[in-house]
């Protein structure tokens, strides 16, 4: 088998691939365009949708990949692989299994953690009828996230004042500082977006044409960039009353950010809301599939030199390029072991959320 083949080195051969196999399944796929931005190449941008098993199952699995856009190129290697090997082929009764390729297609395809309105959208399924969430330890950190220069004084004065910061107040409050999502600065990190993004309404569409009768769903969103190179960290998200079942899931090694046990910090907004919320009557099983590539302050500083890229750099500069490819690496590695990490834990926690749901009364 060949596991490394099941990866793509672009959101167009990715998406080549998952419809390839698709079609040699004979599954029907919905494609929604994102017609609010083009593809880094001049392409179109779709989340594909493939559902496979009864129309009418009440129990559904879904796996999804590229939330946080160049983080697809895991998600969509383990979507693609499972068609191309042969699973869902023997699906417990009464249940189906939805994979939902690209959440993000335009962060995909430009190699970029945000949306086509730099927004986060692990950060933006909120009520945005209501107060939006504060977070004024972003505030400290802004202007030092991203400096007026990145190779000179500006750079080197910001990077000191955020060790100071890690220094004075632990490298766990900065990661949370950061990383827990703001509402503040439209052109900043981590931004929460100030209402509902075409991702949103999208996937909120998508899950109430093929979950709203359900009673039992399960969620496994397929992530990079946290935790050690390519452990895949089952990190719990929803309502807590869910976190049992998850552990007798998937064991008892399911993380919680509320409960202080995960890599990731405490985050408001993230799809399981609007997934949930697009099937009410349903039980819900939503984990977040964390994988690890490099240190997380060098996944953070690929951020900031992203940030900083589109701000102030130039695309077509040799340091424009370097921050790409900067960027894709704390995302993707391209290295045999690590596909094969990412595979096996995953078609493993496939397996498990299926049998899982099988047992759900």
């Amino acid at each position: 088998m060949d596991i490394p083949g099941f990866f793509s080195a672009t959101y167009a051969e990715a998406r080549t691939k998952f419809l390839k196999a698709c079609m040699d399944r004979g599954l029907t796929v919905e494609n929604h365009l994102n017609d609010r931005a083009k593809g880094a190449d001049g392409e179109d941008l779709y989340m594909d949708v493939a559902r496979i098993g009864p129309e009418d199952a009440s129990k559904v699995l879904i796996v999804s990949s590229a939330t946080h856009g160049g983080e697809g190129f895991c998600g969509s290697g383990v979507q693609t692989g499972m068609l191309k090997n042969g699973m869902f082929k023997d699906l417990p009764a009464d249940t189906a299994v939805l994979l939902i390729h690209a959440i993000n297609p335009y962060g995909f395809s430009h190699i970029r953690r945000v949306n086509e309105d730099n927004i986060d959208l692990n950060r933006n399924f909120l009520d945005f009828s209501k107060g939006l969430p504060e977070n004024p330890d972003y505030a400290e950190v802004h202007e030092d996230l991203v400096p007026d220069d990145w190779d000179g004084p500006a750079r080197a004065e910001a990077d000191a004042a955020i060790q100071k910061y890690i220094d004075d107040k632990t490298i766990g409050v900065y990661q949370a500082a950061v990383t827990g999502g703001q509402h503040i600065h439209a052109d900043g990190l981590f931004f929460g977006g100030f209402e509902p993004s075409w991702t949103n309404k999208t996937l909120r569409s998508v899950v109430s044409r093929h979950a709203s009768k359900a009673k039992h769903l399960a969620l496994l969103d397929f992530h990079t960039g946290l935790g050690p190179y390519g452990h895949g960290e089952l990190i719990y998200v929803g309502n807590p009353e869910g976190l049992p079942r998850a552990k007798r899931w998937y064991g008892e090694d399911v993380t919680s950010p509320e409960a202080g046990t995960s890599a990731s910090a405490v985050v408001r907004g993230t799809i399981d809301v609007g997934v949930t919320e697009s099937a009410p009557n349903a039980s819900h099983t939503c984990v977040a599939i964390e994988y690890g590539t490099i240190p997380v302050l060098e996944v953070l500083n690929a951020l900031r030199a992203d940030n900083w890229l589109y701000l102030k750099g130039d695309l077509d500069s040799e340091q424009g390029k370097a921050i790409k490819k900067q960027v894709r690496d704390a995302f993707y590695c391209d290295a045999d072991d690590w596909k094969e990490m990412i595979w096996e834990r995953g078609t493993s926690v496939v397996k498990m959320a299926l049998k899982g749901l099988d047992g759900a009364a």
